[in-house]
C-alpha cells in the first residue's frame, strides 16, 4: 500500500514516514502541496496524511486532492485542533493529531488500507450479482456504499457496513465441488434477509460476501449490537453446512464510514456431515 505524506515539519513527516515504513507501507514526503498535487496525477496513492500548514482552510487541499486523481484516496488531516467532526465536513476520512505517534499512524494507515481495498472491490465490476429475494446486485450495493460515505463526511451521518462471508468458500470447492460452497453461501443469504430490518441495505459482493449498509443508526450502540445478532443467529442455525461440508467458516466484520475502523469482528464456525 503507498501512502503520500504532505507536511511541511520535516521531523513530523520522517517519523510518520519511518514508523509508517517499518509497518510494511511504501511511504513518500513531500514538503510543498503543489508538488504533492502533481505528484498526485501521475502516481496512485491509498492514504494521504497532509497538513495544510501555513494554509488555514484545510477544505481547499482536500478538494484539490480529490480532483488531482481518479481514485478514491484515504485522507488523514494533520492537524492540532480540528476534531473529527470538522474533518468529515471537509472531505476528509479522520485526523491524526499532532505530536504524531507512531502507534497512531500505523493505526490510521491500516484504517486506510481496509477502506481502500473495499473500495475498489465493490467497484471492481468484472463480475456482478443479480438483484433476488431482497438483495441488491452488487453494482447497485457499491453506488449506495460510495453515496454513504459522501454523507457520512459531508453531513455527519453514521453510517457502517457489515461485511458477512464464507472464509473457507474456496477449500469447500476444493474438497466438496462447487455446488457444496455455492449452498453454503446461498443459505447464509437466506438467512440473512430473514434477519436484516426493513431500512437495512443488503447486496450480493462476492461468490463468499454479502454486505449490508447500516445507515443513520437510532443510537451509538445499533451497529455493534446488529453485527452481534447477526453473528449469534448464524451460530445457531443448522443448515448452512451440508452433509457434503465437513466445515463452514463465516466471518462478520463491522467497519465504520468513512473512517475505515474495524469495529467488531466475530468467526462462526459451523459443522457439516463430514465433521460429525
Amino acid at each position: 500500500m503507498k501512502i503520500l505524506v504532505i507536511d511541511r515539519d520535516k521531523l513530523s513527516a520522517q517519523m510518520i514516514r519511518s514508523k509508517l515504513e517499518a509497518a510494511g507501507f511504501a511511504v513518500t514526503d513531500e514538503a510543498e502541496k503543489n508538488n504533492a498535487l502533481e505528484l498526485l496525477k501521475k502516481e496512485t496513492f491509498d492514504g494521504i496524511f497532509f497538513d495544510p500548514a501555513p494554509i488555514g482552510q484545510a477544505q481547499p487541499v482536500v478538494h484539490a486532492i480529490r480532483r488531482s486523481t481518479h481514485t478514491y484516496p484515504f485522507i488523514v488531516l494533520l492537524t492540532q485542533t480540528a476534531t473529527q467532526e470538522e474533518a468529515f465536513r471537509i472531505g476528509c476520512n479522520d485526523i491524526l493529531q499532532k505530536p504524531v505517534t507512531g502507534g497512531d499512524a500505523v493505526e490510521k494507515a491500516h484504517n486506510a488500507h481496509r477502506l481502500s481495498s473495499l473500495v475498489r472491490w465493490m467497484a471492481d465490476d468484472r463480475e456482478d450479482f443479480p438483484s433476488a429475494g431482497g438483495v441488491i446486485a452488487k453494482s447497485a450495493f457499491n453506488q449506495l456504499f460510495r453515496s454513504a460515505i459522501d454523507r457520512a463526511g459531508r453531513y455527519g451521518e453514521l453510517s457502517y457496513v457489515v461485511l458477512i462471508s464464507v472464509d473457507n468458500y474456496d477449500d469447500i470447492k476444493l474438497d466438496n465441488g462447487e455446488y457444496a460452497a455455492d449452498f453454503a453461501v446461498s443459505k447464509m443469504a437466506q438467512h440473512l434477509a430473514q434477519m436484516r430490518r426493513q431500512s437495512d441495505i443488503i447486496g450480493q459482493t462476492g461468490k463468499r460476501q454479502y454486505a449490508l449498509l447500516l445507515q443513520r443508526p437510532m443510537t451509538d450502540t445499533e451497529p455493534m449490537e446488529a453485527a452481534s445478532r447477526f453473528a449469534a443467529t448464524l451460530g445457531q442455525v443448522d443448515d448452512i453446512a451440508s452433509t457434503l461440508i465437513g466445515k463452514v467458516e463465516i466471518s462478520v466484520s463491522l467497519i465504520h464510514l468513512p473512517t475505515g475502523e474495524l469495529e467488531a469482528e466475530h468467526k462462526i464456525s459451523k459443522a457439516g456431515g463430514l465433521a460429525r
